[in-house]
């Protein structure tokens, strides 16, 4: 049998543990379906998806809820350049994504015409250097294994992120040798590995923060790449101080840590935990602007940075001390010595109260939402993992939901890009999730409702929960005249049950989130087949959004 490059990128795939590859249904895939047939990478599952931006979408979600390579196949020029949207979210999020694109090769391309071939670019690679961490071509079909390795490699080391690998249009039929792939190197330098931080650089944070009367740990999504829940967890029983997640990192300690302060610093009950703190762990962070609105909160008396990215640590609130390692290894080394601070009794019966009274202005406030949060949790079945769109829903969920435990939450927090939810619920659901639940709007949802054809021609579990609040916007229904929204508001949408119904997906539709929307929620995520439930409800936006700073 003679070996092709789908032979050889499928053999290398499968080299690296991948389980689940996504990409197109077309000319372009078919050696790859051959090469399965052959009997090589037949344990890797080949999801077809409808659209490029859906495919990266779903490799994205893939590579946040396992926390492994997500793997994205596309083909020449527009298919290419349609990914560019979920790359950039991807690579905000620090997700691990290869994308293998084909592209024409040199030799077909005319660049004074541009005419030389179909879908030629002269310089596609270079249209993907802003939106991922590294590029990688293929020159000689040879190389393919061992470049699609060094790729792999570049995409998971910390900081992780999305890297693009080109090959020439074709390569994937033809007849290869195996290369070592020595004449390729990657556009941006290859990373070294970061040397130990100073043991007197950790004495000195430990001392600061044993010292301080208020310390307030401060923890992002590099630390839970890292693994570091558990250890952050001690540190901070050990000091007595409080925890405060961004989103990205909702679910890295249990959601009943005596440490938690379980809402989001936006909320005046814990922000005031900011104001107090005379020193700051922040860890795996750099303190975007979503979280910070817009750097409005203080500088810290005293900053202890945390993070394998010194640019970052310090973009926007520099820090007095920056140890600079893997977030988990530093965290482990900083708890050594440090014997167990009085006052976690009294700090828990204070983070109790502030949750206490959080939830109390929540119902108070907006029983909507609060109505929404708790039919949740309530009906969400264990080991789910909630992917919500950057919609209001989206917003509430990722501020005042209580995550079970890492990675069970996945957010467009990155770009918060539009449209994000559904494909990717698509890859959480391929990654192991006992359900994706997706909580999408009317606009978000139909940015990728075509795949609602992948999800019921590979029975992935998924439940997609539409809020209809009838066009109103992503920021919430439009308030006075002159809003600048008018236009929002007067969006036609389809019948979202027929839709479905359509493709074989079965759907419902409630008003509002009471007892028929519980009822049906918890039927649909039990079942077996993905499904749909359209809910008639309009959400104002919580204090997270900036519309609300």
């Amino acid at each position: 049998m003679s070996i092709t490059g789908a032979h050889s990128l499928l053999a290398t795939l499968a080299e690296l543990g991948v389980e689940v590859a996504f990409g197109l249904p077309g000319t372009h895939s078919l050696p790859l379906r051959k090469a399965q047939a052959d009997g090589v990478g037949s344990e890797i599952r080949l999801l077809g998806l409808r659209h490029e931006s859906a495919v990266v979408h779903a490799a994205d979600g893939y590579a946040r809820v396992t926390g492994g390579l997500g793997v994205a196949l596309v083909t020449t020029g527009p298919g290419a350049l349609d990914t560019l949207r979920a790359l950039g979210e991807a690579s905000a999020s620090a997700s691990p994504v290869l994308l293998i694109a084909t592209e024409v090769p040199a030799a077909a391309s005319t660049p004074a015409s541009g005419r030389g071939s179909a879908f030629e670019h002269d310089e596609q690679r270079a249209l993907f250097e802003p939106v991922t961490k590294a590029s990688f071509a293929v020159e000689r079909p040879d190389d393919l294994g061992a470049v699609v390795r060094r790729a792999a490699a570049a995409a998971v080391s910390p900081r992780s992120g999305p890297v693009y690998v080109s090959l020439p249009a074709g390569a994937l039929a033809l007849e290869v040798e195996p290369g070592d792939g020595g004449s390729v190197a990657p556009v941006l330098p290859s990373l070294e590995s970061v040397a130990a931080v100073p043991a007197e650089d950790v004495e000195a944070a430990r001392a600061a923060l044993v010292e301080a009367e208020h310390p307030l740990i401060w923890v992002g999504g590099g630390a839970l790449r890292s693994g570091a829940g558990e250890a952050i967890g001690i540190l901070a029983e050990r000091l007595a101080a409080p925890i405060v997640t961004t989103f990205a990192a909702r679910g890295i300690v249990p959601p009943d840590h005596p440490c938690l302060a379980s809402n989001p610093v936006h909320a005046p009950e814990v922000g005031l935990l900011w104001d107090e703190a005379d020193v700051v762990l922040a860890i795996g962070t750099d303190f975007d602007g979503v979280m910070t609105q817009n750097g409005s909160m203080p500088q810290p008396p005293g900053l202890i940075a945390v993070n394998l990215d010194a640019e970052g640590a310090a973009r926007h609130y520099p820090p007095d001390l920056l140890l600079l390692g893997d977030a988990r290894e530093v965290v482990e080394e900083l708890s050594l010595g440090i014997l167990p601070k009085p006052g976690l009794d009294e700090l828990t019966r204070r983070l109790d109260d502030i949750e206490l009274r959080v939830r109390r202005r929540v119902r108070k406030q907006e029983p909507l939402a609060a109505e929404f949060l708790t039919a949740l949790k309530e009906t969400v079945p264990e080991g789910s993992v909630l992917v919500p769109d950057t919609c209001v829903a989206g917003y509430w969920i990722g501020g005042f939901y209580r995550v079970s435990g890492p990675r069970q939450l996945v957010l467009p927090m990155g770009w918060g890009t539009v449209g994000l939810g559904f494909p990717a619920s698509l890859g959480v659901a391929a990654g192991g999730a006992v359900r994706a639940v997706c909580v999408t709007n009317d606009h978000a949802f139909l940015t990728g409702c075509a795949e609602l054809a992948t999800a019921i021609q590979e029975s992935l579990p998924v439940t997609v929960v539409i809020v209809d609040d009838g066009g109103e916007g992503l920021g919430g229904p439009c308030v006075g005249e002159g809003s600048g929204c008018d236009a929002l508001s007067d969006l036609v949408t389809p019948d979202f049950v027929g839709l479905a119904r359509s493709f074989g997906v079965h759907a419902d539709r409630v008003d509002g989130f009471g007892r028929a929307f519980r009822r049906l929620l918890r039927e649909f995520t039990r079942s077996d087949e993905p499904n749909v439930l359209v809910v008639s409800a309009s959400l104002r936006p919580p204090g997270t959004t900036s519309t609300r700073w």
